[in-house]
């Protein structure tokens, strides 16, 4: 099956009804999952630092992010007299847009077990629990990932000022740093997968495990490696810590939303925490099954529900502990990190991966299969070596002739 069987033959009144309550209901989910994020993470943060956290609006202080949000949408909105008026507004929507987008391709729900292929029964017609399932998800993502980064730009570009461009020039030169590595690690789970559809992904990985009992989770399948890659960019992309240097606010400010106020500034702050909950979510169907899980007792569509939240809740709980316990990084080990350690790991593994394919496809002997495998681990290896011996040796000189400078 391919896409959406909803969509498979002819669309009537029910059809687009049907397709505009799965946008409503995934817009609705995506926003109340913002607030109760933004709240987790302050309530989470203050328990490991031993503070109380938001208690007074609402119980625990859940509704604290709607007291901000409401107390944003009344304050003046400020555009700069230098400003670009026409980019200065459009930027933050530019911000907001792409993060709901990649949600629509995520499936959050289904019937995995035996030969349902992940559809359910709503009002009489089949259909998928997600927005849409173009052919070409994977690429639909990291295109929208790619928008993203314009709105960041132009928004520090538009304001008229020195700080939020420096801040806005420091996102895009660390975004284009790790999309590539983010690029090449999905890369990987492409290749075993052989599909670019997030829902095939994840029905791929609900067949039966290793064994018996072991997962199978193109975490296992890929080896582990593109996961922590892609991870690791994901949270640069992210701009959070210990990636957060597009905000730092020791150095530019406020960084590229310096000149911004009132709900044009929300807008920016509840892209980023969107865009945490969508990667999140990402992560979760690319690399753990997505909603694919075990049936315990009752429809197998509730279940999937459950799985994919509980998975979702450990990887959104993971992002708030790092950003509780890790210090920051400076801007060139950040550079470091994604051109000279990352890039050429994630693609070193997946010329490793391909190999295997390719030996397991012409029925290479084992001996051959091994050669080719240890001649890309070590070509990739050496390479990677070669990357940050040269970065040491530039960073060496480079401090040489800062003291040369100083003692004169």
């Amino acid at each position: 099956m391919f896409g959406d069987p909803l969509l498979a033959g002819d669309i009537d009144l029910v059809v687009v009804l049907i397709v505009l309550l799965k946008v409503v209901v995934a817009f609705a989910f995506l926003l109340v999952a913002v607030m109760l994020m933004i709240w987790f993470e302050r309530k989470l943060i203050s328990d490991m630092q031993h503070r109380i956290g938001p208690n007074r609006a609402g119980p625990w202080g859940i509704l604290q992010t709607l007291a901000d949000g409401t107390k944003l949408f009344f304050k003046e909105d400020l555009i700069p007299e230098q400003a670009d008026r026409r980019v200065f507004i459009l930027a933050p929507y530019l911000a907001l847009v792409p993060a709901f987008l990649t949600f629509a391709v995520i499936p959050i729900g289904g019937n995995f077990n035996g030969d349902q292929g992940g559809t359910v029964s709503w009002f009489g017609r089949d259909t998928l629990l997600q927005v849409a399932d173009p052919p070409v998800g994977v690429l639909f993502v990291l295109a929208m990932s790619a928008i993203a980064v314009y709105g960041v730009m132009l928004a520090g570009w538009s304001s008229g000022s020195k700080y939020p461009l420096l801040g806005s020039v420091r996102a895009s030169a660390q975004a284009i740093s790790y999309e590539a590595a983010l690029g090449l690690s999905l890369a990987a789970v492409v290749l075993m997968n052989r599909t670019l559809s997030t829902h095939d992904i994840v029905v791929a990985q609900a067949g039966e495990g290793f064994l018996g009992f072991i997962p199978n989770w193109n975490l296992i399948i890929t080896g582990v490696v593109p996961f922590v890659i892609f991870l690791i960019a994901a949270t640069a992309e992210l701009n959070r810590p210990p990636f957060d240097l597009v905000e730092a606010e020791q150095e530019l400010v406020g960084g590229f939303h310096t000149e911004y106020s009132s709900i044009r500034f929300a807008m920016f702050f509840l892209a980023e925490f969107m865009n945490t909950v969508t990667m999140s979510a990402i992560i979760v169907t690319l690399f753990f099954g997505g909603p694919a899980g075990p049936a315990l007792w009752g429809p197998a569509w509730i279940w999937s529900f459950v799985w994919f939240f509980a998975k979702l809740m450990v990887f959104l709980f993971a992002f708030v502990w790092m950003r509780a316990t890790l210090p920051r990084l400076r801007y060139d080990q950040l550079m470091d990190l994604g051109w000279k350690v990352l890039i050429p790991l994630a693609l070193g593994w997946l010329l490793l991966l391909g190999a295997i394919q390719v030996g397991r496809a012409e029925d290479w002997p084992l001996p051959i299969v091994l050669a080719v495998v240890v001649a890309i681990f070590g070509s990739a290896s050496a390479l990677l070596a070669l990357s940050v011996r040269s970065g040491h040796r530039v960073r060496a000189e480079s401090d040489r002739d800062e003291a040369r400078v100083a003692r004169r």
